[in-house]
């Protein structure tokens, strides 16, 4: 698979936690893995960068399992999880040369994942009857191992 072509997938990670998505790319472009430099993208490999987004990814995974926190829906979390798609998929894309077409899915991709993680989340709640927060685990489990799936490809 091409990176571009991941980057739908990406988009969705990003809905499903928006902070999960950066922090991969990040890493795989530190690695070498995704070629940013030459583009706009190009911070993401810089050292720094993906220990700040995994720090921000782990604040996230902890502050969605407290009860204040706004719904993914909501306007705010709703736009920085289509922000955060769209910057993982345009960098899987600019590996490929494919800048636009990544940038679109990665939006497209975070939309999705952001409505359908969150009907998926309400619907295991509620066929199940378990409490949210196991569900919310197993959420984080999905998003990690399809972050780390995406950019290992």
């Amino acid at each position: 698979m091409s990176p571009a072509s991941l980057a739908f997938p990406i988009g969705v990670v990003a809905g499903l936690r928006s902070m999960t998505a950066p922090a991969a790319v990040s890493w795989a472009a530190r690695k070498g893995r995704l070629r940013v430099k030459g583009t706009p993208l190009a911070f993401l490999a810089h050292p720094a960068t993906p220990w700040v987004l995994t720090v921000l990814a782990v604040g996230e995974l902890i502050v969605d399992k407290l009860p204040k926190t706004p719904s993914r829906k909501a306007p705010g979390p709703f736009v920085g999880r289509i922000v955060t798609g769209a910057l993982s998929g345009a960098a899987l894309g600019a590996s490929a040369n494919a800048f636009s077409a990544g940038l679109v899915a990665g939006i497209s991709g975070a939309i999705v994942g952001t409505l359908g993680g969150y009907e998926a989340r309400m619907r295991t709640v509620r066929a199940t009857g378990e409490k949210d927060l196991p569900v919310a685990l197993a959420e984080d489990l999905i998003a990690i191992g399809g972050a780390a799936s995406i950019v290992c490809r």
